[in-house]
Protein backbone atom coordinates (compact mmCIF):
# COMPACT_ATOMS: atom_id res chain seq x y z
CA UNK A 1 0.00 0.00 0.00
CA UNK A 2 1.13 3.58 -0.59
CA UNK A 3 2.09 5.72 2.40
CA UNK A 4 -0.52 8.31 3.64
CA UNK A 5 0.46 11.80 2.59
CA UNK A 6 0.82 14.41 5.27
CA UNK A 7 -0.41 17.96 5.06
CA UNK A 8 3.15 19.28 5.01
CA UNK A 9 4.31 17.03 2.21
CA UNK A 10 5.61 19.12 -0.68
CA UNK A 11 3.17 19.51 -3.58
CA UNK A 12 5.56 18.04 -6.12
CA UNK A 13 6.02 14.91 -4.04
CA UNK A 14 2.30 14.57 -3.49
CA UNK A 15 1.68 14.93 -7.24
CA UNK A 16 4.22 12.25 -8.12
CA UNK A 17 2.71 9.86 -5.62
CA UNK A 18 -0.81 10.48 -6.96
CA UNK A 19 0.37 9.87 -10.53
CA UNK A 20 2.08 6.61 -9.52
CA UNK A 21 -1.05 5.45 -7.75
CA UNK A 22 -3.22 6.37 -10.74
CA UNK A 23 -0.95 4.49 -13.14
CA UNK A 24 -1.04 1.40 -10.93
CA UNK A 25 -4.81 1.50 -10.87
CA UNK A 26 -4.98 1.89 -14.67
CA UNK A 27 -2.64 -1.07 -15.18
CA UNK A 28 -4.70 -3.25 -12.84
CA UNK A 29 -7.89 -2.17 -14.63
CA UNK A 30 -6.40 -3.01 -18.07
CA UNK A 31 -5.22 -6.41 -16.85
CA UNK A 32 -8.69 -7.17 -15.54
CA UNK A 33 -10.28 -6.07 -18.85
CA UNK A 34 -7.88 -8.24 -20.88
CA UNK A 35 -8.47 -11.25 -18.64
CA UNK A 36 -12.23 -10.75 -18.81
CA UNK A 37 -12.09 -10.40 -22.62
CA UNK A 38 -10.10 -13.62 -22.94
CA UNK A 39 -12.57 -15.43 -20.70
CA UNK A 40 -15.57 -14.18 -22.72
CA UNK A 41 -13.90 -15.07 -26.03
CA UNK A 42 -13.10 -18.56 -24.74
CA UNK A 43 -16.67 -19.13 -23.63
CA UNK A 44 -18.05 -17.90 -26.96
CA UNK A 45 -15.58 -20.06 -28.91
CA UNK A 46 -16.53 -23.15 -26.90
CA UNK A 47 -20.22 -22.40 -27.34
CA UNK A 48 -19.79 -21.85 -31.06
CA UNK A 49 -17.84 -25.08 -31.40
CA UNK A 50 -20.51 -26.99 -29.50
CA UNK A 51 -23.27 -25.40 -31.55
CA UNK A 52 -21.46 -26.20 -34.82
CA UNK A 53 -20.91 -29.79 -33.72
CA UNK A 54 -24.53 -30.13 -32.68
CA UNK A 55 -25.75 -28.52 -35.92
CA UNK A 56 -23.64 -30.88 -37.97
CA UNK A 57 -24.87 -33.83 -35.95
CA UNK A 58 -28.48 -32.77 -36.40
CA UNK A 59 -27.90 -31.99 -40.09
CA UNK A 60 -29.03 -28.37 -39.89
CA UNK A 61 -27.77 -27.52 -43.34
CA UNK A 62 -24.17 -28.09 -42.24
CA UNK A 63 -23.40 -31.44 -43.86
CA UNK A 64 -20.23 -31.85 -45.89
CA UNK A 65 -21.42 -33.75 -48.98
CA UNK A 66 -19.13 -35.11 -51.70
CA UNK A 67 -20.28 -36.74 -54.95
CA UNK A 68 -17.75 -38.88 -56.81
CA UNK A 69 -18.59 -37.82 -60.38
CA UNK A 70 -19.31 -34.32 -61.65
CA UNK A 71 -22.70 -35.24 -63.15
CA UNK A 72 -23.69 -36.69 -59.76
CA UNK A 73 -22.63 -33.51 -58.00
CA UNK A 74 -24.76 -31.49 -60.43
CA UNK A 75 -27.85 -33.66 -59.85
CA UNK A 76 -27.33 -33.66 -56.08
CA UNK A 77 -26.98 -29.87 -56.03
CA UNK A 78 -30.42 -29.57 -57.63
CA UNK A 79 -31.80 -31.65 -54.77
CA UNK A 80 -29.86 -29.82 -52.06
CA UNK A 81 -30.66 -26.35 -53.38
CA UNK A 82 -29.31 -23.57 -51.20
CA UNK A 83 -29.23 -25.71 -48.08
CA UNK A 84 -26.03 -27.63 -48.88
CA UNK A 85 -23.00 -27.19 -51.09
CA UNK A 86 -22.16 -30.38 -53.01
CA UNK A 87 -18.57 -30.84 -54.13
CA UNK A 88 -17.28 -33.33 -56.72
CA UNK A 89 -14.43 -35.67 -55.87
CA UNK A 90 -13.27 -36.12 -59.47
CA UNK A 91 -12.13 -33.15 -61.56
CA UNK A 92 -13.94 -32.14 -64.72
CA UNK A 93 -13.07 -34.36 -67.67
CA UNK A 94 -11.64 -37.20 -65.59
CA UNK A 95 -12.35 -40.77 -66.69
CA UNK A 96 -13.72 -42.78 -63.72
CA UNK A 97 -12.41 -45.99 -65.28
CA UNK A 98 -8.81 -44.84 -64.86
CA UNK A 99 -9.18 -42.47 -61.90
CA UNK A 100 -6.68 -42.91 -59.07
CA UNK A 101 -7.55 -41.00 -55.87
CA UNK A 102 -4.79 -38.81 -54.46
CA UNK A 103 -4.02 -38.47 -50.72
CA UNK A 104 -6.00 -35.24 -50.87
CA UNK A 105 -8.99 -37.13 -52.28
CA UNK A 106 -8.72 -39.68 -49.47
CA UNK A 107 -8.74 -36.88 -46.89
CA UNK A 108 -11.71 -35.25 -48.61
CA UNK A 109 -13.70 -38.47 -48.26
CA UNK A 110 -12.47 -39.04 -44.71
CA UNK A 111 -13.69 -35.57 -43.69
CA UNK A 112 -17.09 -35.66 -45.41
CA UNK A 113 -20.40 -36.59 -43.80
CA UNK A 114 -22.04 -38.00 -46.95
CA UNK A 115 -20.49 -39.58 -50.05
CA UNK A 116 -22.66 -40.01 -53.17
CA UNK A 117 -21.51 -42.75 -55.55
CA UNK A 118 -22.81 -44.04 -58.87
CA UNK A 119 -22.56 -47.67 -57.77
CA UNK A 120 -23.15 -50.66 -60.00
CA UNK A 121 -19.43 -51.45 -59.98
CA UNK A 122 -18.61 -48.27 -61.87
CA UNK A 123 -16.09 -46.88 -59.37
CA UNK A 124 -13.54 -49.69 -59.28
CA UNK A 125 -11.41 -47.64 -56.87
CA UNK A 126 -14.22 -47.15 -54.35
CA UNK A 127 -13.59 -50.03 -51.91
CA UNK A 128 -9.92 -49.12 -51.54
CA UNK A 129 -10.77 -45.42 -51.23
CA UNK A 130 -13.27 -46.02 -48.42
CA UNK A 131 -10.84 -48.36 -46.65
CA UNK A 132 -8.05 -45.77 -46.77
CA UNK A 133 -10.39 -42.95 -45.76
CA UNK A 134 -11.73 -44.74 -42.70
CA UNK A 135 -14.28 -42.68 -40.83
CA UNK A 136 -17.98 -43.29 -40.91
CA UNK A 137 -19.44 -41.20 -43.71
CA UNK A 138 -22.87 -42.11 -45.00
CA UNK A 139 -22.72 -43.54 -48.54
CA UNK A 140 -25.61 -42.88 -50.94
CA UNK A 141 -25.70 -45.36 -53.82
CA UNK A 142 -27.37 -43.32 -56.56
CA UNK A 143 -28.14 -46.34 -58.75
CA UNK A 144 -29.58 -48.49 -55.96
CA UNK A 145 -32.53 -50.55 -57.18
CA UNK A 146 -31.59 -50.42 -60.87
CA UNK A 147 -30.91 -53.66 -62.73
CA UNK A 148 -27.44 -53.93 -64.22
CA UNK A 149 -27.84 -55.61 -67.60
CA UNK A 150 -25.17 -56.98 -69.90
CA UNK A 151 -24.18 -54.81 -72.82
CA UNK A 152 -23.82 -57.64 -75.32
CA UNK A 153 -25.12 -61.14 -75.77
CA UNK A 154 -21.71 -62.76 -75.94
CA UNK A 155 -19.66 -63.42 -72.83
CA UNK A 156 -16.17 -62.23 -72.10
CA UNK A 157 -13.47 -64.81 -71.49
CA UNK A 158 -10.78 -64.23 -68.91
CA UNK A 159 -7.23 -65.27 -69.72
CA UNK A 160 -7.51 -68.04 -67.17
CA UNK A 161 -10.50 -69.47 -69.01
CA UNK A 162 -13.33 -68.27 -66.75
CA UNK A 163 -16.37 -66.64 -68.28
CA UNK A 164 -18.57 -63.87 -66.99
CA UNK A 165 -21.26 -61.59 -68.33
CA UNK A 166 -20.08 -58.05 -67.96
CA UNK A 167 -22.70 -55.53 -66.88
CA UNK A 168 -23.09 -51.91 -67.89
CA UNK A 169 -22.97 -49.37 -65.00
CA UNK A 170 -23.71 -46.32 -67.20
CA UNK A 171 -27.29 -46.07 -65.92
CA UNK A 172 -27.45 -42.25 -65.97
CA UNK A 173 -27.42 -42.10 -69.79
CA UNK A 174 -31.08 -43.15 -69.67
CA UNK A 175 -32.86 -40.10 -68.23
CA UNK A 176 -35.45 -42.31 -66.53
CA UNK A 177 -32.62 -43.86 -64.56
CA UNK A 178 -31.39 -40.41 -63.57
CA UNK A 179 -34.83 -39.83 -62.09
CA UNK A 180 -34.20 -42.89 -59.90
CA UNK A 181 -30.81 -41.40 -58.97
CA UNK A 182 -32.50 -38.18 -57.84
CA UNK A 183 -35.00 -40.09 -55.72
CA UNK A 184 -32.19 -42.08 -54.06
CA UNK A 185 -30.20 -38.91 -53.42
CA UNK A 186 -33.26 -37.15 -51.99
CA UNK A 187 -33.92 -40.03 -49.58
CA UNK A 188 -30.27 -40.25 -48.56
CA UNK A 189 -29.91 -36.53 -47.84
CA UNK A 190 -33.20 -36.54 -45.93
CA UNK A 191 -31.96 -39.38 -43.72
CA UNK A 192 -28.70 -37.55 -43.08
CA UNK A 193 -30.44 -34.21 -42.50
CA UNK A 194 -34.05 -34.79 -41.37
CA UNK A 195 -34.60 -31.06 -40.79
CA UNK A 196 -34.05 -30.46 -44.50
CA UNK A 197 -36.25 -33.32 -45.72
CA UNK A 198 -39.08 -31.10 -46.95
CA UNK A 199 -36.64 -28.89 -48.86
CA UNK A 200 -35.00 -31.89 -50.52
CA UNK A 201 -38.36 -33.41 -51.47
CA UNK A 202 -39.60 -30.18 -53.02
CA UNK A 203 -36.36 -29.60 -54.92
CA UNK A 204 -36.34 -33.19 -56.17
CA UNK A 205 -39.90 -32.85 -57.50
CA UNK A 206 -38.95 -29.73 -59.47
CA UNK A 207 -35.84 -31.35 -60.91
CA UNK A 208 -37.66 -34.58 -61.79
CA UNK A 209 -40.21 -32.56 -63.79
CA UNK A 210 -37.31 -31.03 -65.68
CA UNK A 211 -35.82 -34.48 -66.32
CA UNK A 212 -39.13 -35.75 -67.67
CA UNK A 213 -39.17 -32.82 -70.09
CA UNK A 214 -35.63 -33.76 -71.10
CA UNK A 215 -36.64 -37.38 -71.68
CA UNK A 216 -39.43 -36.27 -74.03
CA UNK A 217 -37.12 -33.85 -75.82
CA UNK A 218 -34.56 -36.60 -76.50
CA UNK A 219 -37.28 -38.91 -77.86
CA UNK A 220 -38.50 -36.15 -80.18
CA UNK A 221 -34.98 -35.53 -81.46
CA UNK A 222 -34.30 -39.21 -82.07
CA UNK A 223 -37.53 -39.41 -84.08
CA UNK A 224 -35.79 -37.21 -86.67
CA UNK A 225 -33.45 -40.12 -87.50
CA UNK A 226 -34.84 -42.70 -89.97
CA UNK A 227 -35.34 -45.98 -88.06
CA UNK A 228 -32.86 -47.89 -90.22
CA UNK A 229 -30.12 -45.37 -89.34
CA UNK A 230 -30.51 -45.62 -85.57
CA UNK A 231 -27.32 -47.65 -85.26
CA UNK A 232 -24.64 -46.92 -82.69
CA UNK A 233 -20.96 -47.78 -82.79
CA UNK A 234 -19.08 -46.51 -79.73
CA UNK A 235 -15.57 -46.35 -78.39
CA UNK A 236 -16.45 -48.53 -75.40
CA UNK A 237 -19.63 -50.03 -74.03
CA UNK A 238 -21.28 -46.96 -72.53
CA UNK A 239 -24.49 -46.22 -74.44
CA UNK A 240 -26.44 -49.41 -73.79
CA UNK A 241 -29.09 -47.82 -71.57
CA UNK A 242 -29.33 -44.77 -73.83
CA UNK A 243 -29.89 -47.09 -76.81
CA UNK A 244 -32.49 -49.16 -74.99
CA UNK A 245 -34.48 -46.15 -73.86
CA UNK A 246 -34.48 -44.19 -77.13
CA UNK A 247 -34.71 -46.92 -79.75
CA UNK A 248 -31.17 -47.41 -81.04
CA UNK A 249 -29.44 -50.64 -81.95
CA UNK A 250 -25.90 -51.18 -80.71
CA UNK A 251 -23.72 -52.48 -83.54
CA UNK A 252 -20.59 -52.77 -81.43
CA UNK A 253 -17.73 -51.01 -79.69
CA UNK A 254 -14.05 -50.57 -80.46
CA UNK A 255 -13.23 -51.49 -76.87
CA UNK A 256 -15.40 -54.52 -76.09
CA UNK A 257 -15.86 -53.64 -72.42
CA UNK A 258 -17.81 -51.32 -70.14
CA UNK A 259 -14.41 -50.01 -69.05
CA UNK A 260 -12.53 -47.67 -71.34
CA UNK A 261 -9.28 -49.11 -69.97
CA UNK A 262 -9.64 -52.43 -71.82
CA UNK A 263 -7.92 -53.05 -75.17
CA UNK A 264 -9.38 -54.69 -78.29
CA UNK A 265 -7.68 -57.48 -80.16
CA UNK A 266 -7.13 -57.44 -83.92
CA UNK A 267 -9.74 -60.18 -84.24
CA UNK A 268 -12.33 -58.12 -82.36
CA UNK A 269 -11.66 -55.06 -84.51
CA UNK A 270 -12.04 -57.17 -87.67
CA UNK A 271 -15.39 -58.49 -86.44
CA UNK A 272 -16.57 -54.97 -85.67
CA UNK A 273 -15.57 -53.81 -89.16
CA UNK A 274 -17.60 -56.66 -90.64
CA UNK A 275 -20.66 -55.70 -88.55
CA UNK A 276 -20.37 -52.07 -89.62
CA UNK A 277 -20.29 -53.06 -93.27
CA UNK A 278 -23.18 -55.48 -92.85
CA UNK A 279 -25.45 -53.03 -91.01
CA UNK A 280 -24.53 -49.84 -92.84
CA UNK A 281 -23.79 -47.99 -89.58
CA UNK A 282 -22.91 -44.41 -90.41
CA UNK A 283 -20.81 -43.19 -87.46
CA UNK A 284 -18.64 -44.24 -84.54
CA UNK A 285 -19.02 -42.07 -81.44
CA UNK A 286 -16.12 -41.22 -79.14
CA UNK A 287 -16.15 -39.62 -75.68
CA UNK A 288 -14.11 -36.56 -74.80
CA UNK A 289 -10.49 -37.44 -74.11
CA UNK A 290 -10.58 -40.62 -76.21
CA UNK A 291 -7.65 -41.43 -78.47
CA UNK A 292 -9.20 -41.46 -81.99
CA UNK A 293 -6.50 -43.59 -83.64
CA UNK A 294 -8.40 -46.89 -83.73
CA UNK A 295 -11.62 -45.14 -84.77
CA UNK A 296 -9.82 -43.52 -87.68
CA UNK A 297 -8.42 -46.88 -88.76
CA UNK A 298 -11.91 -48.30 -88.61
CA UNK A 299 -13.26 -45.37 -90.60
CA UNK A 300 -10.59 -45.82 -93.27
CA UNK A 301 -11.58 -49.47 -93.68
CA UNK A 302 -15.37 -49.10 -93.55
CA UNK A 303 -16.13 -45.53 -94.62
CA UNK A 304 -17.82 -44.81 -91.27
CA UNK A 305 -17.79 -41.25 -89.92
CA UNK A 306 -15.92 -40.46 -86.66
CA UNK A 307 -17.97 -38.25 -84.31
CA UNK A 308 -16.01 -37.05 -81.28
CA UNK A 309 -16.68 -35.14 -78.10
CA UNK A 310 -19.51 -36.96 -76.32
CA UNK A 311 -19.75 -36.10 -72.62
CA UNK A 312 -20.58 -39.42 -71.01
CA UNK A 313 -18.58 -39.55 -67.75
CA UNK A 314 -18.23 -35.88 -66.88
CA UNK A 315 -19.92 -32.58 -67.48
CA UNK A 316 -17.90 -29.72 -69.00
CA UNK A 317 -16.65 -26.55 -67.39
CA UNK A 318 -19.19 -23.69 -67.18
CA UNK A 319 -18.00 -22.20 -70.49
CA UNK A 320 -18.27 -25.55 -72.31
CA UNK A 321 -21.21 -27.14 -74.13
CA UNK A 322 -22.27 -29.44 -71.26
CA UNK A 323 -21.97 -27.65 -67.91
CA UNK A 324 -24.81 -29.65 -66.34
CA UNK A 325 -26.35 -33.11 -66.65
CA UNK A 326 -29.29 -31.76 -68.66
CA UNK A 327 -26.93 -29.87 -70.98
CA UNK A 328 -24.74 -32.96 -71.30
CA UNK A 329 -27.65 -35.11 -72.45
CA UNK A 330 -28.86 -32.47 -74.89
CA UNK A 331 -25.41 -32.00 -76.36
CA UNK A 332 -24.85 -35.75 -76.76
CA UNK A 333 -28.27 -36.22 -78.34
CA UNK A 334 -27.69 -33.40 -80.81
CA UNK A 335 -24.30 -34.84 -81.74
CA UNK A 336 -25.75 -38.30 -82.36
CA UNK A 337 -28.79 -37.04 -84.26
CA UNK A 338 -26.73 -34.77 -86.51
CA UNK A 339 -24.38 -37.62 -87.36
CA UNK A 340 -27.12 -40.14 -88.23
CA UNK A 341 -30.08 -38.30 -89.71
Amino acid sequence: MSETLREDTPLSCRSNEIIRSSKSADIMKKKMIVALSILIASVLLMAGSCNATESKKMGAGKLDVVAVETFLADAAQHVAGDRLKITALMPLGADPHSFEPTPGDVKKVADCDVLIVNGGGFEVFLDKLLLNAGGACRVIDASAGLSNHGFREEQHQHEEGEYHHEGDPHFWLDVNHMIAYVQNIQRGLSEADPDGARIYAANADVYIDRLRDLDRWIADQVALIPPDRRLLVTNHESLGYFAGRYGFRIVGSIVPSASSEASPSAKELARLADRIKATGARAVFLETGTNPQLARQLAAETGIRVATGLYTHSISDPAGPAPSYVDMMKYNTATIVNALK
